[in-house]
């Protein structure tokens, strides 16, 4: 799943566009669509050739309305920038490419649009010119630039296949196992409640989760997901999702506000900052001067601290500590933009080292300015999770042996990441930390771990769309589809019955939130067929006279659900008949120590194969063993 932001001045044609592209009018508001001009955030998709579905966000050009289109352009993958052919770059085209830049977004590309209303051939190649020359040295230097109007249909099948080209270069999107949605919208649904929407940045969401409200430490949990409108029972990264919430009104919510699961993430007052001053910002940074700092969909006043200079010149980067209003949940590698509060501007942006550096620094410590070099650089830790969240599951020795560390650097990062837990051995204990270079014993990270599990779940969702009535994948099949070694298949299965996402049994895994659900036809024949189990519980119908009434599927359904139990090929009884007759055949056993098939007829006036089916199937489940021809109950 892919997110695709629009960036542009206003009035250059980026919500017609988007409607032209996907049929979807992404100006939701009443007073935008009177205007004609968007406001707030506005959200469409649509399945490219490739057949991936994306989502796009798109944001307000106007200057008045820079802040709301702060909350949605971070975290896309790609941008539709739109410069319209009859004006070309204008003063909202380059605040927005600096704010492009600054949050480093990977791709992109140019529409050029309203090239219905050039007729001068000249014109359009000297606005494309001009747009050329203003990306360079940006994050879009190289971005297709592309022809378009939105009217007439002209250059759209090409823009569609150019973002396809552009999405399927782009890496997936990391799974480290911690789930971070950025709320950028807050609303109530009639007879659902609170729904909440974002584009989810890590890790996974799945209906009936407990999550986190961050920073107010609310906790609440997933009644349901939806993604494009369509319901899901997993969320994947990089996904537009909404989810709605329980127990929580729209007055606990806000946009700014982080949903994520409990226990990890630490809200921030005090961050320490990579920033670089926009060369066109109209003066230098000050020590403690008040800025407007805005990540992800959040939006705060922040104080600056200059670390190891006096004040930053325009286009210089520079380290800083910024003094936050309020806490605000963010993480290392997060981007961000300053502003300057009046005169509303886009001054700098950068990247964050530290979200929790516990106090402030003292400004002239060439110690300090060291130790952030190295956090930006990326420590040996850093390294060795990054290969485990790429690689998943590895044998220590292998890790340590292609991690492209020195080998004495390598076995005590990994040493300090199995110490705070970051990193866990699988199936063996630790051992020595001396032996870790020559262990195989398999290491995995968070994240690493959290991709194999959602590979896992991901698998069991599409058994379960495709085999509804049927309670569970089985066992072997899923270790088929995910050609993993036994040892990690079992040890994935067993933790995911630990952590409550999975469920499984001797011969099948299910999701938890999995359940059989018949259709009212279905469930009508199933009531009937049952009551007439009831009415002769040791006379029932032929198992293929149940099919035969049912179906194979719901037959089997009923049988792994529990309510039937199958003797032998042509005996099955409602598994509370059963249970009884178990129970009564205890007692009996213990009073008279053996029993005969004749015994077992007469005392349930059934036939002699049902009396033959019950003995049998009890010797099976090893309850009775036969002598001659009695059976005695087993120690």
């Amino acid at each position: 799943m892919r997110v695709i932001g629009t960036a542009g001045h206003v009035d250059h044609g980026k919500s017609t566009l988007v409607k032209a592209l996907t049929g979807i009018d992404p100006d939701r508001l009443k007073e935008e669509q009177q205007r004609a001009m968007t406001i707030d955030l506005g959200f469409a998709w649509l399945t490219l050739p490739s057949g991936e579905s994306v989502g796009i966000v798109d944001v307000p050009g106007h200057i008045d309305f820079i802040k709301n289109m702060l909350a949605g352009v971070g975290g896309v993958d790609a941008a539709l920038f739109v410069i319209a052919a009859d004006e070309g770059v204008m003063p909202q085209t380059r605040e927005h490419l600096a704010i492009l830049d600054l949050l480093e977004i990977p791709r992109g590309v140019i529409a050029v649009t309203k090239v219905d209303m050039i007729e001068d051939e000249d014109w359009l190649e000297l606005i494309q010119a001009d747009i050329a020359e203003t990306m360079t040295g940006t994050v879009l230097a190289n971005a297709p630039i592309i022809p378009v109007s939105a009217l007439r249909g002209t250059g759209l099948k090409t823009l569609i296949q150019t973002l396809d080209q552009l999405l399927a270069q782009a890496p997936p999107r990391p799974n480290r196992g911690r789930p971070r949605l950025p709320i950028d919208r807050v609303f109530s649904m009639s007879g659902f409640g609170t729904v909440v929407t974002g584009t989810l940045l890590d890790g996974q969401l799945q209906a009936g989760q407990e999550v986190e409200v961050l920073p107010q430490g609310l906790k609440t949990r997933i009644r349901g997901l939806q993604s494009h409108k369509k319901s899901v029972e997993l969320a994947n990264p990089g996904s537009r999702t909404a989810v709605n919430l329980a127990g929580l009104s729209t007055a606990d919510v806000a946009r700014g506000n982080v949903l994520t699961t409990p226990g990890w993430l630490e809200p921030s007052q005090l961050i320490d900052v990579q920033l670089r001053l926009l060369p066109d910002s109209p003066r230098p940074l000050r020590h403690n001067q008040e800025v407007e700092l805005f990540t992800g969909s959040t939006e705060v006043l922040a104080y600056t601290r200059l670390l190891g200079v006096r004040q930053l010149e325009p286009g210089q980067t520079g380290w800083v500590q910024l003094r936050l209003a309020r806490r605000i949940p963010v993480i290392k590698g997060d981007r961000f933009i300053i502003r300057q509060p009046s005169p509303s501007l886009t001054i700098g942006g950068g990247v964050i080292v530290d979200p929790l550096p516990r106090r402030r620094h003292r400004r002239f410590r060439p110690d300090l300015l060291k130790r952030l070099d190295t956090l930006l650089a990326g420590t040996p830790e850093d390294v060795l999770l990054g290969e485990l969240d790429r690689r998943g599951p590895t044998p220590a020795q292998t890790l340590l042996a292609e991690c492209r560390l020195p080998a004495d650097a390598a076995s005590a990062a990994l040493a300090e990441l199995l110490k705070k837990g970051d990193v866990f051995m699988l199936a063996e204990p630790v051992g020595q930390v001396d032996n870790l270079s020559h262990s195989k014993a398999l290491v995995a990270s968070r994240g690493g771990w959290a991709t194999l599990l959602g590979q896992i779940t991901a698998t069991l969702l599409d058994y379960h769309r495709r085999f509804t009535l049927r309670a569970g994948m089985p066992r072997s099949e899923l270790k088929s589809r995910l050609k993993l070694e036994t040892r990690l298949f079992n040890e994935a299965i067993q933790r995911g019955q630990q952590d409550g996402t999975l469920t499984a049994t001797e011969n099948t895994v299910r999701v938890s939130t999995h359940q059989v659900k018949l259709a009212p036809a279905q469930q009508a024949a199933v009531d009937k067929l049952l009551a007439d189990f009831r009415r002769a519980p040791f006379n029932t119908p032929l198992p293929k006279d149940v099919a035969a009434a049912l179906g194979d599927e719901v037959m089997q359904a009923l049988i792994e659900g529990g309510q039937l139990t199958r003797l032998s090929p042509e005996v099955i009884l409602l598994t509370d008949t059963y249970n009884e007759f178990v129970g009564w055949l205890r007692n009996y056993l213990r009073q008279h120590q053996t029993i005969n098939v004749a015994q077992v007829r007469d005392a349930f006036n059934t036939s002699r194969k049902y009396a033959l089916a019950l003995l049998e199937y009890t010797d099976e489940q090893r309850l009775t063993k036969r002598v001659g021809d009695e059976r005695v109950l087993r120690e």
